[in-house]
């Protein structure tokens, strides 16, 4: 925590000298405060008897779910309607999380993470650390339908999606580029002028040198201070019950290459079982990881929780893992979002906002309009760093 709060310090104070120097033109037992059962939580009532066909996901996805739901009205299979869903957000490139134009590792390089499982054949594909290939759902998909494998990673990946057909393609836009070198600057001596240059007070200000790059600014300070674990986590059950789920992201902002998050776990970021239902996250993925969150939040439900009380039960083994210290457990934020077979459907958080105090929330379509709704969170309490 001292080696990051000097880091912004660093940034305040250079994001400072840049606006002056461009002439200011940047104008188990629950712990105190752990949440109630979601039975109890408000929104969740009306929700008991569940919906069918229904489609789910993580907030970014709002605008993408009736891409999925014209797929399920058809009669389409559920893993088809999860996937034409994310494609929508994986060829955004304003969403920084996922796709094109996801936030970069350390070496300025875009790597993607995706996962599917189909419920009605309990089959399951992966893909991890991909460079390259932009629709990594997809790609997932095809390794569960045309290999012997789950899970293919790194240049294989790459390598094995080409000769599928998948188009090569540079995955940085020039916003995550902008952003990555700000990161490097703030995180770096090396990537910004020597304090004995008459530039280094001007180095954010040449960085962002016209309107529309400046307009950036507040994001890019975003996302330094508050590096991206992004990502969308998508599950649709059809009229006669079938389920299926895929996760697909662009993992965590400014990672170590190679690092490979939950998302492409199948158990963790990613499970579905037709008989029970599906589960996905979003957030620091060690954290799902070292829980098996997924695989837990389906077992919960199979002992017969709702899907949101499922999820609340994934975060506080996260919880436990850290004896409910509040100050180690807010340097981090974690969603589960879950539906049954039924159609009920349900999301937890770590805690009750986002960094820039939105509240925290999920995306669902079941046949009308696509709409937020509001998790559950674990600690009712804002996620703010101390």
């Amino acid at each position: 925590m001292e080696l990051w709060s000097r880091r912004r310090f660093f940034l305040t104070s250079l994001v400072g000298s840049a606006v002056a120097s461009a002439g200011k033109l940047w104008g188990a037992t629950p712990a105190a405060g752990v949440n109630r059962p979601a039975s109890e939580a408000l929104g969740q009532g009306a929700l008991a008897k569940g919906k069918r066909p229904v489609i789910i996901s993580s907030a970014n996805g709002v605008n993408a779910l009736a891409k999925g739901m014209a797929v399920l009205q058809k009669g389409g299979d559920t893993l088809d309607a999860a996937i034409a869903a994310v494609t929508v957000v994986e060829d955004d490139p304003k969403d920084s999380s996922v796709g094109y134009g996801g936030l970069p590792n350390e070496e300025g390089e875009v790597e993607l993470d995706a996962s599917v499982m189909h419920g009605p054949t309990r089959r399951a594909g992966s893909v991890a650390s991909v460079r390259k290939i932009k629709n990594v759902a997809q790609l997932a998909k095809v390794v569960m339908e045309r290999t012997n494998h789950v899970m293919l990673v790194g240049d294989g990946a790459r390598r094995f999606a080409v000769a599928e057909g998948f188009p090569e393609m540079s995955l940085l836009t020039e916003e995550s580029r902008l952003a990555w070198l700000a990161w490097k600057a703030s995180s770096s001596l090396n990537w910004r002028p020597g304090i004995d240059s008459p530039e280094w007070k001007e180095h954010m200000a040449a960085l962002l040198d016209t309107p529309e790059k400046l307009a950036l600014q507040p994001w890019i300070e975003s996302v330094l201070l508050h590096p991206p674990t992004g990502t969308i986590p998508c599950m649709a059950v059809d009229e006669k019950g079938d389920l299926s789920a895929t996760t697909t992201t662009s993992g965590l902002a400014w990672k170590i290459p190679g690092r490979v998050g939950d998302s492409p776990i199948i158990g963790a970021g990613c499970c579905v079982d037709n008989e029970v239902g599906a589960a996905g996250s979003t957030g620091k993925g060690e954290e799902n990881i070292k829980i098996s969150g997924g695989h837990t939040i389906i077992e919960m439900m199979r002992q017969g929780k709702s899907p949101t009380d499922a999820c609340l039960e994934a975060l506080s083994r996260i919880a436990r893992n850290y004896k409910n210290d509040k100050k180690k457990l807010k340097t981090f934020h974690i969603f589960f979002y879950a539906l049954n077979k039924d159609g009920v459907h349900g999301a937890a958080s770590l805690w009750n906002n986002l960094y820039d105090k939105r509240p925290a929330t999920y995306a669902v379509n079941d046949g009308g309009e696509s709409r937020l709704m509001k998790c559950t969170a674990l600690f009712d309490e804002t996620h703010l760093e101390d």
